[in-house]
């Protein structure tokens, strides 16, 4: 009986152990940020073709076939709008700004359909609307 205590007292302790080593190797307690796959992601090319930026926009708004940055992007889009792109990295939000601030005042019909996806209480809209009056560019 003793040495069955002592076996699960073992596997207990070894359990705990990489349990630890997990949260330690995974960031316990950190904010996650999104993944850098696709952080060099020609977006200029994009917002200035047309088609290629119809193509995006009916894969995020579930019109279309998605590539798989389309795809990423359909998967991040709720998150990082909701939280003001607080797990982007400087150079996605300075990606997301472009988008957005390109959508709002070229492309106001395609900005009205994702708000209407991804916000529909209109939220996240004000904010981005206030924050491209406040900080005029392009």
């Amino acid at each position: 009986m003793f040495y069955r205590m002592q076996a699960k007292m073992c596997v207990l302790t070894v359990t705990i152990f990489l349990l630890t080593l997990s949260c330690i190797k995974n960031g316990f307690g950190e904010d996650t940020k999104y993944s850098t796959k696709y952080d060099n992601f020609e977006v200029d090319t994009i917002i200035n073709s047309p088609r290629l930026l119809k193509n995006y926009v009916n894969c995020v708004t579930d019109n279309g076939p998605c590539t798989a940055e389309g795809e990423e992007m359909k998967k991040t889009l709720p998150d990082a709008l909701a939280s003001g792109c607080s797990k982007c990295n400087e150079r996605q939000k300075q990606t997301s700004e472009k988008v957005i601030r390109h959508l709002m005042t070229k492309r106001k019909r395609d900005w009205e359909r994702l708000t209407r996806k991804y916000d529909p209480k209109g939220e996240y809209k004000r904010r981005y609307e206030e924050f491209v009056k406040n900080n005029p560019k392009e």
